[in-house]
């Protein structure tokens, strides 16, 4: 398949179940709300090494306490491992944060009554830090706690909604430059960063160091892609390379469900395609034996016609 003269491969992204979670993290000012959603999801870039993926969503559309507002996305391979890394970023990284305050972001997304959803503790556990001086306010069903600090209050969700997602959706861009290979890719994270729901967690919304797993070196469990690192193309025995092929850049996606995945893959090469100056549109997999969401390109782009 070819789409604006890019050649799309017949392949498919193989993507994996994980726990997701959204919270809105509001703050006095948009540059003090920003300031705190990009500290609580610094790091978060590959659970490989961070044991969580993160980004910053967007601009909260509605938050709770009416103030400048970010939702951010996490994501984990576990639930408990979700908990406790989220745990530990409000109560450093968010609570630390001027003026801040954090809640449970809204999953319009999912139903409310689905079996994928559970609740988690955070705000009941950070309060222990308020000495026995903090105090609890109940709105509705809702518990929120109000932890005492320096420039006023923390005020914290009690507990937090934790769903089933999907992570490592991806797609890589081949070609002949840095230069036409950045654009394409620039223009494919602009296209999906208008979409909600999915986060791109890697630096700038792409990756250039790309993963494979296992190593020749038996203490590590992921290494280079060798199989699509321009300058050992000659020595490297599985290359997918061709000359003239001199840059690769990867997007990953992860989403709070399989569609949204599929549909940002899909707005994404799109929007790569049209930029134009790349060759090739592939995309990462092991067989289909360690994920069980496989994002078939083709279909992706016939569903679109």
């Amino acid at each position: 398949m070819q789409k604006n003269g890019v050649m799309i491969e017949d392949t498919f992204a193989e993507a994996f179940g994980m726990r997701g979670c959204r919270l809105t993290v509001t703050a006095p000012s948009d540059h003090w709300a920003l300031v705190a959603a990009r500290a609580i999801t610094g790091f978060a870039t590959s659970v490989i090494g961070c044991g969580i993926e993160a980004d910053v969503e967007g601009r909260s559309p509605a938050a709770p306490d009416g103030r400048p507002g970010y939702d951010c996305l996490f994501f984990a391979n576990s639930w408990d491992g979700l908990a406790n890394a989220l745990l530990n970023r409000v109560g450093q990284a968010l609570m630390t944060s001027v003026g801040s305050a954090c809640f449970c972001g809204a999953l319009p997304e999912i139903a409310a009554d689905s079996e994928d959803i559970s609740r988690f503790d955070i705000g009941g556990k950070l309060r222990f830090f308020g000495d026995g001086y903090q105090c609890s306010k109940v709105i509705g069903n809702t518990r929120y706690w109000r932890v005492p600090v320096m420039d006023g209050e923390f005020l914290v969700e009690e507990t937090f909604l934790m769903l089933r997602a999907v992570g490592g959706g991806n797609f890589l861009l081949l070609g002949p430059s840095h230069a036409a290979t950045l654009a394409a890719a620039e223009a494919a994270v602009a296209a999906i960063r208008q979409m909600r729901g999915v986060a791109l967690p890697f630096p700038g919304g792409m990756v250039r160091s790309g993963s494979q797993v296992g190593s020749r070196y038996k203490f590590l469990k992921a290494s280079t892609n060798i199989s699509y690192c321009p300058t050992i193309r000659s020595r490297a025995p599985d290359s997918e390379l061709l000359e003239g092929d001199n840059a690769v850049l990867e997007i990953v996606i992860d989403g709070l469900t399989e569609a949204l995945v599929a549909r940002a893959m899909r707005v994404g090469i799109e929007a790569a395609c049209a930029c134009g100056g790349i060759r090739k549109i592939t995309a990462g997999n092991y067989g289909g034996k360690l994920g069980k969401f496989h994002f078939h390109l083709h279909r992706l782009l016939g569903d679109a016609r």
